[in-house]
């Protein structure tokens, strides 16, 4: 490809016209970053659900590079999500919580009256300048020719805030801007404007990158008829019923969006890369999280298949052993376009075996919804935790959380948490939790 560009170059020079700067289509691989939301890890066929039914996606995983034990520092939606686009955890990028603290005469009153007083939207529009202060996916790509395009769930303000060329997400919070706005229709109305997009980059034969992250399955949970019956007769509970319909169309949007690069010719140029921005496991009796799912510091909430998808470059295979963060996901695109990851940036290339072999640990952080501290992260911290083989440690924050214990996990042995071995092997909490002390250690930085 380098070959390639040097003879435009050069052909440029020979007819006596000033070459062109940018990057064509053709030197550098198109991106798409699909993101669900609210989803389980365990609720895909591929990943063995007994009911609900993923063939698209089914299809991805076997076509890429994929690890069953994937996950996402934190299980709350705009933290998880700072994180996918800039290969920061939540602490670094500053962005540690939905929604940032009330001023402190509005502190009890109720979350409407609230949101109302100009003094909060104040507050809101500050709190998205975090995503100002750190490189992002789209913004590093734009500096290399790219185009890209924002839809569907997308918190900080407007889509150029994260450094999307194009998109749908207006964030302006007195016309309902605070999570996605425009961009939620996304999927839930079909992809026309993600196809608008792939026509228009044709057209002006640049590379492109597609942030697609649909408001699904994510409540409401109103699926289409004929899979809601479908999925009706699966389960006595209406609630689960509607949320498996969800997910089955949630995989239905990815096949028409992955159907778009085939159809285009687009396929073997493009790297697809999948992953959820928290976990979820559906109440019985309404459409709401259950415990140890959404916002918790377990695997119904953290964990996640992660994929990688090039034709031809990365060779197919499912990844049951390794333990794999989102953090990972902006540098394993940078080191694929021959670009260096930022030295804030701590994620590992997943497609250097070697890397992932050699990496003892992953980490993380559970923070409040409703922020304490505009800039200091630590004021919201609940529990870190981190993964080290089969090992999952979980350490409470005493100050917000003095009546919580240490957890100590075999997740080989026990993937559903329910047994707690701290009290059992002591010696594996020493170890783990010096490991995450030399990763963050917020009570350390309070005392400097």
């Amino acid at each position: 490809m380098k070959r390639l560009h040097l003879f435009r170059l050069l052909l440029g020079l020979t007819v006596g016209i000033l070459p062109s700067m940018r990057i064509l289509a053709a030197d550098r691989p198109n991106i798409v970053m699909i993101i669900s939301d609210d989803q389980a890890w365990g609720d895909y066929g591929f990943m063995g659900h007994e009911h609900i039914e993923t063939p698209h996606l089914d299809r991805l995983a076997k076509g890429s590079l994929t690890f069953t034990r994937g996950y996402v520092p934190d299980s709350l939606c705009r933290p998880s999500l700072a994180t996918i686009v800039t290969g920061l955890y939540p602490h670094q990028h500053g962005i540690v919580g939905n929604d940032p603290p009330p001023p402190a005469d509005l502190s009890n009153a109720p979350k409407g009256r609230q949101r109302q007083d100009p003094r909060y939207l104040e507050r809101r529009n500050k709190y998205i300048e975090h995503i100002d202060d750190d490189p992002t996916l789209a913004g590093i790509l734009a500096k290399q020719g790219y185009l890209s395009h924002q839809s569907g769930k997308w918190w900080e303000g407007h889509f150029s805030r994260g450094g999307f060329t194009h998109g749908m997400t207006h964030g302006d919070r007195t016309r309902g801007g605070r999570h996605g706005d425009k961009g939620l229709t996304i999927g839930r109305q079909g992809l026309e404007p993600i196809a608008d997009f792939l026509t228009m980059t044709e057209k002006e034969d640049k590379p492109f990158f597609v942030y697609y992250a649909p408001f699904l399955p994510h409540t409401p949970h109103n699926p289409p008829k004929r899979l809601l019956d479908k999925y009706r007769e699966k389960t006595p509970h209406l609630p689960v019923a509607k949320y498996w319909a969800m997910c089955e169309w949630f995989d239905e949007t990815c096949g028409e969006l992955l159907g778009m690069l085939d159809d285009r010719g687009l396929t073997e140029n493009t790297i697809v890369v999948y992953v959820t921005d928290n976990g979820w496991i559906n109440r019985t009796d309404r459409s709401a999280y259950a415990e140890r799912s959404k916002r918790s510091r377990y695997d119904g909430g953290l964990r996640t298949p992660i994929m990688v998808r090039w034709p031809n470059k990365v060779t197919p295979k499912m990844d049951r052993e390794h333990a794999v963060s989102s953090i990972d996901l902006v540098p394993t695109l940078l080191a694929a376009l021959d670009l260096p990851k930022t030295e804030e940036m701590e994620g590992i290339n997943l497609l250097d075996e070697k890397a992932v072999a050699e990496r003892d640990a992953i980490f993380g952080e559970i923070l409040e919804h409703d922020i304490r501290h505009m800039t200091d992260p630590a004021a919201s911290l609940l529990h870190r935790w981190t993964i080290s083989d089969q090992w999952k440690l979980i350490v409470p924050n005493d100050k917000l959380r003095p009546n919580d214990v240490v957890e100590l996990y075999d997740l080989d042995a026990d993937p559903y948490e329910k047994k707690n071995l701290a009290d059992e092997r002591k010696e594996i909490v020493t170890r783990l939790t010096q490991k995450l002390n030399q990763w963050w250690n917020p009570s350390a930085e309070h005392q400097e």
